[in-house]
């Protein structure tokens, strides 16, 4: 009888994935479920409640820039987003601006990516980067880097993964304030990581065959033929 085994993912890619899970789950999940859990089982009012739930996000940007010990534009972003939307929104009491404030990052983010598009400097290539080369792995690192210096067609591949992240992001951005502006805001609390999660989704799944596969493909090539002329 023959027993089916499976390899276990390489250290770098179970690094690469906890690390793309944890602001889903701190900046998504976990403040969606306390909001549910302060206004339906605490009675606390929409606006208060909004706020509270922005605190775990906010640490984590505060965190993020702690341990790094360097200024992380992500990370920056985010935490002046959640400090302004809460100043704005503690002056007007808007539960709907404290709403919208949450796509103020993914817009900015998608519109910069779309910037570096144009800019021939993909800005998605430093997460893109650790998976194709398996977090890191020194023949696939010189690959990729060998590949970006002598391949028009991976550059092409690089801009088109920055270009479909940069529009499936400001999509979504727009899309939640839309939702912020137009729907109860009760609803727009779990709508929006629908939209967030459906916009990363649609991402993922169009650029594997325009992007990652061929990339990948490539960087593999190139690591079995070092030495060959880059085609």
């Amino acid at each position: 009888m023959q027993t089916l085994t499976t390899t276990p993912a390489p250290a770098g890619e179970r690094r690469a994935l906890a690390q793309s899970l944890t602001p889903l789950v701190v900046d998504a999940l976990v403040p969606m479920a306390a909001y549910y859990v302060l206004t339906d089982g605490f009675g606390m009012g929409t606006v208060a409640a909004l706020a509270w739930t922005s605190v775990l996000p906010a640490a984590r940007s505060i965190w993020s820039l702690l341990k790094d010990r360097r200024l992380n534009a992500l990370a920056s972003l985010m935490l002046v987003v959640n400090a302004v939307g809460l100043a704005m929104s503690a002056v007007t009491g808007d539960a709907r601006l404290m709403l919208a404030k949450d796509s103020a990052g993914s817009g900015v983010i998608g519109a910069s990516v779309l910037i570096s598009v144009v800019a021939g400097r993909p800005m998605m290539t430093a997460g893109l980067k650790p998976w194709i080369t398996k977090g890191g792995d020194l023949a696939k690192t010189a690959a990729w880097e060998r590949l970006q210096r002598e391949s028009a067609r991976f550059r092409r591949a690089e801009l088109r993964f920055s270009l479909v992240w940069g529009l499936a992001l400001l999509t979504e951005s727009v899309s939640r304030v839309v939702a912020a502006y137009t729907l109860p805001a009760h609803t727009v609390v779990w709508l929006s990581n629908v939209l967030a999660g459906a916009a990363v989704i649609v991402a993922i799944v169009v650029t594997g065959p325009v992007a990652v596969d061929p990339m990948e493909k490539m960087v593999a090539a190139a690591e079995a033929e070092e030495g060959h002329t880059v085609p």
